[in-house]
């Protein structure tokens, strides 16, 4: 029997193996996350926890196509983007009108931005009043954005994904990304600049300081401190 601490590739292997239980250790160790993913996306409990039972289904199904050129959570963590792409595509619920995604800027990587502070810079015990202000205020924030600038939001900043990757979870062009975060982006700082006064950092100008495909860039928060749901 496999033990709980083993490291995910060697419970990949066992899982492969037919191993039950190693699967179960696996779902254990991720399904926070997955939720907390799933849940940034979608802001619904119910169809955070659906996302989460059909993307272990699809762990299980396909596990012996994982060929580990990944870590395990990378590989996970775009089988969950993908279901929430879809939900989100088939339920066609646009609560905000959107900008023209037809605007193109030039094709380059830029970091995400400083758009959504890091919380880790409010370490002061005194700092954890305006801690609990900012998560309410990204909070909110989230819920008024549309589906998909949410979305683009949710992978570029939360989770530090490149334009590529988010192309092909969107299944559009990577022209239409850049294009569509820059307009969240611009939505995601009026939001929060209502919600926390004019203290919010500028989104990053898509025409400086660019670096490629993920060079230096990290999530600004963590997505199950932001957008945890209350699972």
């Amino acid at each position: 029997m496999v033990s709980t601490d083993a490291e995910d590739l060697v419970l990949v292997t066992a899982v492969k193996g037919g191993d039950k239980q190693a699967f179960k250790v696996l779902m254990q160790r991720y399904q926070r996350k997955v939720y907390a993913v799933a849940y940034g996306f979608l802001r619904n409990q119910e169809d955070a926890l659906d996302v989460v039972q059909e993307s272990f289904i699809k762990v299980h199904r396909y596990i012996g196509k994982f060929e580990g050129n990944s870590s395990f959570y990378t590989w996970l963590y775009r089988i969950v983007a993908n279901l929430c792409i879809d939900h989100l595509r088939k339920a066609k619920r646009h609560r905000d009108v959107e900008f023209d995604d037809g605007l193109r800027h030039d094709g380059k990587d830029d970091p995400p931005s400083d758009l959504v502070p890091h919380l880790g810079r409010f370490g002061d015990p005194s700092d954890m009043l305006r801690r609990k202000e900012i998560l309410a205020a990204v909070e909110a924030s989230l819920d008024h954005l549309s589906d998909k600038h949410r979305a683009v939001i949710v992978m570029r900043e939360l989770q530090g994904m490149s334009y590529e990757e988010m192309a092909q979870a969107m299944k559009c062009s990577k022209g239409t990304i850049m294009s569509r975060l820059f307009h969240a982006r611009k939505n995601m700082q009026k939001l929060l600049t209502e919600r926390l006064g004019p203290h919010v950092p500028a989104s990053s100008d898509d025409s400086k300081g660019r670096k490629t495909d993920r060079q230096n860039s990290k999530p600004s928060l963590q997505p199950a401190e932001v957008v945890s749901g209350g699972m």
